[in-house]
């Protein structure tokens, strides 16, 4: 069997946590610590999928974040499962006036690609970013 880029291995990040206003500064601490050298964009990307889950599943869900680098492309996958495969995210278009609405907005601009997956029991949310964006 052919194996590409984006075959799994073990995540460089994987956590199981609520999604809790709380927890996003640590969150991003732990991006920073276990991916030396990563970008910015890695954070951010995080930070706008648990506030997904928080705004739109409900605080205190819990969920597992789980970031990787894809070996050899370049990439880092980051994801964020929860247990509600009923709170899909729709990207809509946000006006300066709305006061939600941009997360997915900015995950479309920051990420190469991103996407759904349903599974039983729930949905993982994920997208890849460039290693060390230009």
């Amino acid at each position: 069997m052919h194996h590409t880029a984006t075959v799994r291995r073990l995540p460089d990040l994987d956590l199981d946590l609520l999604a809790v206003p709380e927890a996003v500064p640590e969150l991003r601490r732990a991006v920073r610590r276990r991916l030396v050298g990563t970008c910015d964009e890695v954070e951010l990307c995080v930070t706008e999928l648990v506030a997904n889950v928080i705004r739109h599943v409900g605080e205190g869900t819990p969920v597992r974040v789980r970031v990787f680098r894809a070996d050899g492309a370049g990439r880092i996958r980051v994801e964020v499962a929860d247990p509600d495969a009923r709170a899909l995210p729709v990207l809509r278009q946000a006006t300066d006036e709305d006061e939600a609405g941009r997360g997915l907005r900015i995950l479309d601009e920051l990420a190469l690609r991103w996407g759904v997956e349903l599974w039983a029991g729930g949905k993982t949310v994920w997208c890849e970013v460039a290693e060390n964006p230009a």
